[in-house]
């Protein structure tokens, strides 16, 4: 490992006189120019490490640093070094969006002339100029997010730390946000990002961990997260709306439901059944359209978790 990198090690935190456990020994690390993956479902203890990396919580147990540095016994340097969007939005309410970006790189130690132009380009990256002197007040959550990570990325510390990034934010600048945070992985800035959206992150990481109940169920790379599923086929089918669930073939081996989408887990050797099966659906009026393709680690993460709220259709 490089010096620069971020290390958590059995860090546990606890509640209720150790009876609620928000990290349970947890251990990982990020590397300088990595995109690190922290996905889990709500409650599961993304943000309490989070918060204890930063110097915001103290940990009952274990370990935090960065290069050299220990976060823990000095969170004055968690907060010099680190840069950090939590979920909640920016408060910005008082200045134009260009200003909050340039003043916060400028805080961060940026001269006024770099920093404009990085927050420019970020800008125009982003795609956000028509709103560029607008009043926090006036602007739009997603937008407001989107100022908020400029802020963070104008002027990065090593480390960037990004809870739920994507949070409010339309699709289409959202791939416009998931290009910025590999360019700044790129650039060689450590990236922890913590979200539950995994279908978008499984694009935008090197690693990743997924967490629940405080614990570390599975982590390495996207693809080495998907080897259990090696053979399987998911067969994507979307419900004619109140429709039951219709009844399954012998050849489904998994399968989960969220309003009208139903996802079928299928053997590779079973795809023309799928495909058929599927057909017989449309035609009976049960369902109105299908997708067969490789299993994604939203089902990895499903079946790891137990949590089909990753499933549900993402917010415009």
């Amino acid at each position: 490992m490089t010096d620069g990198s971020f290390r958590a090690s059995d860090v546990t935190k606890s509640y209720d006189d150790g009876k609620t456990f928000a990290n349970d020994r947890l251990t990982l690390h990020v590397e300088p120019g990595e995109v690190y993956g922290l996905l889990g479902p709500n409650g599961a203890g993304k943000t309490t490490l989070v918060k204890q990396a930063i110097g915001l919580l103290k940990p009952d147990s274990g370990t935090i640093s960065l290069g050299p540095h220990d976060l823990i016994d000095d969170p004055d340097a968690a907060r010099q070094l680190c840069s950090y969007l939590p979920q909640a939005q920016m408060p910005i309410n008082s200045f134009k969006a260009h200003e909050a970006i340039k003043i916060t790189g400028m805080i961060r130690g940026g001269s006024a002339a770099a920093v404009a132009t990085r927050r420019d380009e970020l800008i125009d990256a982003l795609d956000i100029g028509e709103w560029r002197d607008t009043l926090g007040t006036k602007l739009s959550g997603g937008v407001k997010r989107l100022v908020g990570f400029a802020m963070v990325a104008v002027w990065p510390g090593r480390l960037v730390i990004l809870d739920e990034p994507t949070n409010d934010v339309d699709p289409l600048r959202r791939r416009l946000l998931w290009d910025q945070v590999r360019r700044l992985g790129d650039e060689g800035v450590a990236v922890f990002l913590v979200t539950h959206n995994v279908l978008e992150a499984e694009k935008s990481v090197d690693r990743l961990a997924i967490i629940d109940e405080g614990r570390i169920f599975a982590e390495g790379t996207p693809s080495s997260l998907k080897l259990a599923d090696r053979g399987r086929l998911r067969l994507q089918l979307m419900l004619v709306p109140r429709s039951a669930t219709p009844e399954l073939p012998a050849f489904v081996e998994d399968h989960t439901r969220v309003r009208n989408n139903l996802i079928a887990v299928i053997p590779e050797a079973e795809a023309a059944h799928g495909i058929g099966w599927a057909q017989e659906l449309m035609g009976s009026g049960i369902a109105e359209e299908y997708a067969l393709g490789a299993t994604t680690l939203e089902d990895v993460y499903v079946r790891l978790t137990g949590d089909i709220a990753a499933k549900e259709p993402a917010s415009s």
